[in-house]
């Protein structure tokens, strides 16, 4: 049932092996957590709630946590229908208890579920606090992490920081797995957009004692916080995390495949620690996503289409410049039978992205392979190991 996180602090959240796609787009083998979280004092706060799928199965563990006291407060962080969807029958099954959350949050509950909660609520700005007794809750606005709604949460006594979506990561807590890889991949399709905001939240939370962190997806963070802060820190500022290089591509008959394989294999050979290579049209988006902001270098390979540029790697650098590729070198490989138009039209959709480098070397394929191109390869070969 519910699991003591502290004397005082237990969690009551739930694991999601149903879910296949996470907002409708993230594959996730291993499944979700929704975490929620009750703080047991004179007064007690019940923090967040969790997806309605799973609405019996929390109502079950609060009870379990409570151990028939009654709640006092429902803390909203975050209004996503997988963290707040029970809100209605937490208040219907506690009437006493007050709601807290932002002023956006509350028109979001109208909007999503058609009440306000007028008469039971409190309205919570930055710097607000909420006193449980030997608890006090300092709440921090986090717009744009990735909502605008958002509030976090520092308890003094515990030195609990609730994050809401943020240290978040996809894979349900009975599943063993690398927290990065998976941190990663969320932060990047999820939250990466919003660097200057997480950036912001950095600065708050460098100025508190924090013991452990607990997100509303993955893990309890209560061990080498450094190590997570200093990972949000490289992502939200853009920097590199890993040396290596990024190559995503798109092919029709295999002669650009051959020709990112052939490139691949060099710059092995070269000394190149990593070389993380992405069929786009065969591999997880978002991984390729994640290895794009992951490393320093990315090589896009694509054949010509429809005198543009292949689906897959249109939909790839969309995904880039929807996100904030920045601070980044960038190698161009085009493939075209008869008019390549590939590199032409991949560079000019990066245009909107800021702060990349191009590599003066680039390989243009006359539909498979030659000497002339095989001889690009080895030219970029030299310039992106230089």
């Amino acid at each position: 049932m519910s699991v003591s996180i502290t004397d005082d602090i237990r969690y009551v959240g739930v694991n999601d092996h149903i879910l296949d796609l996470f907002e409708g787009q993230y594959i996730v083998p291993n499944g979700m957590a929704y975490n929620s979280y009750v703080i047991l004092d004179e007064k007690i706060a019940v923090m967040d709630s969790v997806d309605a799928k799973f609405g019996e199965e929390w109502m079950e563990k609060l009870a379990d946590a409570l151990e028939g006291r009654t709640p006092d407060y429902l803390v909203v962080q975050h209004m996503e229908p997988d963290h707040s969807a029970n809100i209605g029958r937490f208040t219907e099954a506690y009437p006493e208890a007050t709601v807290v959350a932002s002023a956006k949050a509350f028109d979001m509950m109208g909007q999503f579920y058609g009440s306000t909660y007028e008469g039971r609520k409190i309205v919570i700005k930055e710097r607000s606090t909420l006193e449980l007794g030997t608890h006090t809750l300092t709440f921090l606005a986090a717009p744009m992490v990735h909502w605008p709604e958002v509030m976090m949460t520092y308890d003094d006594a515990s030195k609990t920081f609730f994050t809401a979506d943020a240290f978040g990561k996809f894979g349900a807590l009975d599943v063993e797995e690398d927290w990065a890889c998976e941190a990663r991949r969320y932060y990047f399709g999820i939250v990466g957009k919003y660097g200057k905001q997480v950036q912001a939240l950095l600065k708050k939370a460098a100025k508190l004692d924090i013991a452990r962190i607990c997100p509303l997806h993955g893990p309890i963070l209560d061990e080498n916080l450094g190590y997570y802060l200093d990972l949000y820190n490289t992502w939200s500022s853009y920097g590199v995390e890993s040396e290596g290089i990024c190559i995503a591509y798109t092919s029709v008959y295999g002669h650009t495949k051959e020709a990112v394989e052939e490139l691949a294999a060099k710059l092995e050979a070269a000394g190149c620690p990593k070389v993380a290579v992405n069929d786009l049209a065969r591999d997880d988006m978002a991984e390729a996503l994640e290895d794009a902001f992951r490393y320093g270098t990315l090589v896009l390979a694509s054949t010509t289409y429809n005198m543009g540029v292949f689906p897959f790697m249109s939909d790839f650098i969309e995904r880039l410049v929807d996100h904030g590729y920045t601070n980044r070198k960038v190698a161009i490989i085009e493939n075209g039978t008869w008019a390549p138009t590939a590199a032409r039209v991949m560079r000019a959709k990066l245009e909107a992205a800021k702060g990349l480098t191009f590599c003066e070397n680039g390989v243009t394929i006359m539909s498979a392979l030659n000497d002339d191109s095989r001889a690009q390869i080895d030219a970029l070969v030299e310039e992106l190991m230089a």
